[in-house]
């Protein structure tokens, strides 16, 4: 029996000192904002990165509506059809009102079209079916004086984040197509007055 007691003895005395270490433990709060911001960075920084990816995005698009702008000023007054300006050359007009924030490689294109009146200007989406972009059915026709012509532009932007910008993504391979729009009459260039 006095075996049987010197182990309870001990056992409780072991017991003690464990529910007094753990205890311990329990009530020590040093590191507790430490671990609960280690809890919360990755969805933190997740979100932090996703709404600047947003707003780059809108960011990139008025820039590309800038230089789509700017550039499709010189079809409008003339200027690039009786300079002979081309198409390589056009591209680099709008790239270099892009402030340099966008690479101008196979990413960007340019689509300048003629029409007949602005109730015909009909221009079907690039993205195909399979969420590939298709410029097959571009053309590069400024027009002449008082013709209607629209140009349009496209970028593809790759996401960086995403998990959270999935809903952005109008591509595959989480990509998303920019596209600046400029539908105008040419000015009445050419013609002399008497």
């Amino acid at each position: 029996m006095g075996q049987t007691m010197l182990r309870i003895l001990e056992y409780t005395i072991v017991a003690r000192r464990l529910h007094a270490a753990f205890q311990r433990f329990a009530d020590n709060r040093r590191g507790a904002v430490a671990l609960e911001f280690a809890l919360i960075a990755i969805p933190f920084f997740l979100l932090i990165f996703g709404l600047l990816e947003v707003c780059m995005i809108f960011i990139i698009s008025i820039i590309l509506e800038h230089g789509t702008h700017e550039a499709s000023r010189l079809i409008r007054t003339g200027q690039l059809q009786e300079g002979g300006i081309g198409q390589v050359a056009f591209k680099n007009l709008v790239c270099a009102e892009l402030y340099g924030l966008l690479q101008c490689n196979e990413e960007l294109s340019i689509d300048v079209k003629t029409f007949d009146s602005f109730g015909a200007t009909e221009n079907p989406s690039p993205i195909d079916s399979d969420g590939e972009f298709d410029d097959s059915g571009f053309a590069f026709v400024p027009g002449d004086s008082n013709e209607i012509v629209v140009v349009r532009v496209f970028y593809e932007w790759k996401l960086i984040t995403p998990a959270l910008t999935a809903p952005l993504a109008n591509m595959t391979g989480n990509r998303r197509l920019l596209q600046a729009t400029v539908a105008f009459r040419n000015e009445p260039f050419g013609t002399q007055n008497p």
